[in-house]
């Protein structure tokens, strides 16, 4: 029986009952009590509250945005207009009037959209790009794509690597300065590693490129998972790119948001077309409810099970962990910020990762097992990845840590 998570805030406030209260309302996931879904970072599942938003925004306001003047319509084009304000309200935007909003099909949609209708209009010959090599492909490939799109025009730039620590993962802000010239233009970084689970430090980053360089977050991994602050003393960067369904919100649907500070102002390119309406609805459903659960909390609760994960994967001899060693033990005097955000990866030393996740599934467990999309030379090795979130509970840890107890 579960006796509350370690860290987790309201522990002593009864915090299992709050999580308790927060599961029951995914259908999915008390509609299968026999499985455990443990792949929220590659897509999340989704509350009561935005399931019924988009089946009655269906069955009551289902039109186009911005092209009629009916009441259906109308409501839709609000419903837009609404969810643009939402997304900056939740990533706590202090200057709304000045920042833009743009929605796209996910974080890959977002990014690209800032590499080909902003970056490459930013940029001319000579100028150097810093960009993560050993991340998720989706915030390296458009920045290279953006390099052979200005290659074609005449323009020659150089995409230098953000560095990597070898052991951890994490960029390395020692080496940093180092690559930062009279001709950076820009940085692309990732806030939460979708392998290694750890948080990136993007203020290091700030701190190393100085004041006036733009830099485009990914943060897939972070938006609906933990809180993420745009406002004063948070975040100081130019573009913020997340996708709605790794935030409880339907596939299909991201949003790109954009300061306007540095640079240009945001423009996406071209006739924007019809946009996803129903997924604009979900999204908005998902950060109210987010917002209601309180993302801090659930950020101390996946963060808590991770650590709990990983305090007992670490005894395991068969067992390799990913990322940082430092964050493994719960007693380790880490803070909690720094500590694996509710993603673990591992490899068991003895069974192949494609096989294991075969395993895990004979025993109800639903884990990533693969290479996980990553760049560089690590996206040829698969791995086995957790990924929580608040549904989530202490004793689905604990009956997996069993299972690889009798495997190792």
């Amino acid at each position: 029986m579960s006796t509350g998570v370690s860290g987790a805030p309201g522990s002593e406030e009864n915090g299992d009952d709050w999580q308790s209260e927060l599961r029951r309302q995914f259908p999915i996931i008390t509609g299968h009590p026999e499985l455990t879904y443990f792949d929220s970072a590659a897509t999340s599942q989704k509350p009561r509250r935005v399931l019924d938003t988009v089946t009655d925004y269906l069955t009551t306001s289902n039109a186009n945005a911005d092209r009629g003047t009916y009441p259906w319509a109308n409501r839709t084009t609000d419903l837009v207009e609404r969810t643009r304000a939402r997304v900056k309200h939740f990533l706590g935007d202090g200057d709304p009037e000045r920042s833009g909003v743009h929605f796209t099909s996910g974080a890959t949609d977002g990014l690209r959209t800032v590499a080909r209708d902003w970056l490459t209009g930013l940029l001319a010959d000579g100028d150097e790009i810093l960009v993560p090599f050993s991340d998720h492909r989706a915030n390296l490939d458009p920045w290279l794509e953006a390099r052979r799109l200005l290659a074609e025009r005449g323009v020659s730039i150089t995409v230098r690597a953000l560095p990597v620590q070898a052991d951890s993962g994490d960029y390395d802000h020692r080496a940093l300065p180092a690559l930062v010239g009279p001709r950076t233009r820009f940085v692309a970084a990732t806030h939460v590693h979708h392998v290694y689970g750890g948080d990136m430090n993007v203020h290091r980053i700030r701190a190393a490129v100085g004041p006036d360089i733009p830099i485009c977050l990914d943060a897939a991994q972070s938006v609906g998972h933990l809180p993420v602050n745009v406002g004063e003393g948070g975040l100081d960067v130019d573009f913020v790119v997340f996708s709605g369904h790794k935030a409880l919100a339907l596939p299909g649907i991201g949003a790109l948001w954009a300061r306007n500070t540095r640079g240009p102002r945001f423009r996406p390119a071209g006739w924007d077309g019809t946009p996803n309406t129903s997924g604009i609805a979900s999204l908005e459903a998902a950060l109210d409810w987010l917002d209601a659960a309180g993302t801090v909390r659930i950020d101390r609760w996946t963060t808590a099970l991770a650590t709990r994960l990983t305090d007992s994967l670490r005894h395991l001899a068969d067992i390799e962990i990913l990322g940082c060693r430092t964050s493994l033990a719960a007693d380790t005097a880490m803070p909690h910020e720094q500590r694996r955000r509710g993603v673990v990866s591992f490899r068991h030393r003895g069974i192949p990762s494609d096989d294991l996740g075969f395993i895990l599934f004979s025993h109800g467990f639903m884990v990533r097992a693969d290479s996980l999309c990553q760049a560089g030379a690590q996206g040829t090795d698969a791995v086995v990845r957790v990924s929580l979130h608040v549904y989530n509970t202490e004793e689905e840890v604990d009956r997996l840590i069993a299972v690889l107890t009798t495997l190792s």
